[in-house]
């Protein structure tokens, strides 16, 4: 059942989306060469705490960590560890937090130090798939449209879209209703989008193939053919105009 929200619930999403969503700058700007994984982790979940949140992940179906950190053919799901980042390493974070009842979840790739152009284009792409399936995320428009747009983009640059995650619906659940995949799945019907719906768009694009392995850890999700990943993600609230981002990409960490 698709969960719609009422104006006070929207208000504690926002609040919830702009810690969620500082978090990951802060996650972002410590992406360097001679940092650990679990370094980041360690931060963001104090800065998540310092708010008066928690981290929406840690513990969430077993998870050991308070941020998802992928690295390079990691596409998502990365546990926070002792590795240590290097030059030329590209660096997913997933981040969520959990304030007052209610989840933000928002995502991105980030350089550490200087990339291969490659790696640089994935990330833009990545990033504007996002961007050209917000277009669709109109009241009364179809699902099918905005999964349509982030597919038809990403592999209109020579991509692939991940099959095997998609977005979601999000709010008092990480996890809600609707399903939000990157590309046009036949099962998934026409759901129209709805004022106060809000749905998580998360693209995860690879360099290569779609094919995907989970490693036996049972979270690090890798491509199959070991070329590079990216992943972009803000929480979307559905209006009676413009799309709003709950996860405000220009967010800066205080």
């Amino acid at each position: 059942m698709i969960v719609l929200k009422s104006s006070r619930e929207i208000d504690l999403m926002r609040k919830a989306g702009k810690i969620t969503a500082a978090a990951r700058a802060l996650a972002g700007s410590m992406v360097a060469p001679g940092v650990t994984t679990r370094e980041i982790d360690r931060e963001v979940r104090r800065f998540i705490r310092s708010h008066g949140a928690e981290p929406s992940f840690l513990g969430y179906n077993g998870f050991p960590a308070s941020v998802c950190i992928s690295v390079n053919d990691e596409v998502i799901h990365g546990i926070p560890g002792k590795r240590v980042l290097q030059e030329g390493d590209i660096v997913s974070v997933d981040v969520g937090a959990f304030k007052d009842g209610f989840h933000g979840d928002c995502a991105g790739t980030y350089p550490c130090g200087r990339i291969s152009e490659e790696a640089e284009r994935l990330i833009e792409v990545t990033r504007q798939s996002f961007f050209e399936g917000l277009k669709y995320a109109r009241e009364g428009r179809r699902l099918p449209e905005l999964c349509g747009a982030i597919q038809r983009y990403a592999e209109g640059a020579g991509c692939s879209v991940v099959r095997e995650y998609e977005g979601h619906g999000i709010g008092r659940k990480m996890h809600e209703e609707p399903g939000v995949p990157n590309y046009v799945e036949p099962r998934m019907g026409r759901p129209r989008l709805l004022r106060g719906m809000t749905i998580a768009v998360e693209p995860m694009v690879n360099a290569g193939g779609a094919e995907i392995v989970v490693m036996p850890d049972g979270w690090t999700v890798k491509t199959a053919d070991g070329k590079l990943s990216a992943h972009y993600e803000n929480t979307i609230l559905i209006t009676d105009g413009e799309p709003e981002l709950l996860t405000d990409p220009e967010a800066r960490a205080e």
